[in-house]
């Protein structure tokens, strides 16, 4: 990945650019809030945001799009299909849905929002049918292990382009990482800050004084130097503009394995092969 600034962008396995910055949006009240947020970021040069319909907050990024006066193909956008609509016919329905939530005609990118087990096939088969429709300009998968990727590359026909898992300093998942770069698959991380968990380390405090940043924007440049593309959540106006201030320093390699060290595969999320057991508790 070539870091340059916020305008950057990587190059999915189908040729769409991507930017390598966005604003999540997971847990941001639909309405005021969530369009407030994104009034911030795009303000701040950001273009890339990420929402899912399990976010039930759609509505209310479209609306922000809209009242941007931005062009709509300047912005990046990805949503998500549910665990609850997944399967060939559900899936296909819920593009629909929300890409009459967003008031779009089409998505960027859309994602397998969790591999469920008995429907996989059937909802990737969807997905490769929505890409070809011209509905989202490429598709791929969240919260995945190997056999779960390997399960949807050999039964496709269309390679996913994206994967987005829980990454941070504590849950690098280096196989995961690996598997990527051998098929081209780019990485996308979510919870980058580890929900805030991670601020508070000593490894990342030295640094950040080192450079004069604080340490989420450490933990954010490492991920775009480890090749992730970040989507930090804020709804504070500072906060998204302090996490887009991540381009005037580079960590030294010492520094990134330094953090890469920190691993122990903690997560604050559900795994992949035990979420329907972690959804079906809540």
């Amino acid at each position: 990945m070539k870091i340059t600034d916020i305008n950057g962008r990587v190059q999915l396995n189908n040729g769409l650019d991507m930017p390598y910055l966005g604003l999540g949006v997971y847990k941001t009240k639909d309405g005021e809030e969530v369009r407030n947020a994104i009034h911030y970021a795009l303000k701040a040069g950001y273009r890339h945001i990420d929402t899912a319909s399990f976010y039930k907050n759609e509505e209310g990024v479209g609306a922000a799009i809209i009242e941007s006066g931005i062009a709509r193909e300047e912005i990046f956008i990805t949503s998500k299909v549910w665990n609850d609509d997944q399967g060939y016919e559900g899936t296909l329905e819920a593009i629909d849905e929300s890409l009459e939530k967003l008031k779009m005609d089409y998505l960027d990118l859309y994602l397998i929002h969790w591999p469920v087990p008995d429907t996989l096939n059937e909802t990737w088969r969807a997905m490769e049918e929505i890409y070809k429709s011209g509905k989202v300009k490429a598709i791929g998968l969240c919260n995945c292990v190997e056999h779960q990727m390997d399960t949807v590359i050999e039964n496709g026909s269309i390679k996913p382009m994206l994967l987005q898992n829980e990454f941070h300093p504590k849950l690098l998942q280096q196989n995961m990482l690996d598997f990527c770069a051998k098929n081209n698959i780019q990485y996308e991380g979510w919870s980058p800050l580890m929900r805030g968990q991670i601020l508070d380390n000593n490894i990342i405090k030295n640094i950040a004084e080192k450079y004069g940043k604080s340490t989420a924007q450490v933990v954010l440049r490492w991920d775009l130097q480890k090749g992730v593309i970040t989507i930090p959540k804020s709804v504070h106006q500072d906060r998204i503009e302090q996490n887009a201030a991540i381009f005037d320093f580079e960590l030294s390699e010492v520094e990134v394995k330094q953090i890469d060290s920190l691993d122990n595969d903690k997560r604050t999320g559900a795994h992949p092969d035990h979420f329907m057991e972690h959804f079906a508790d809540k």
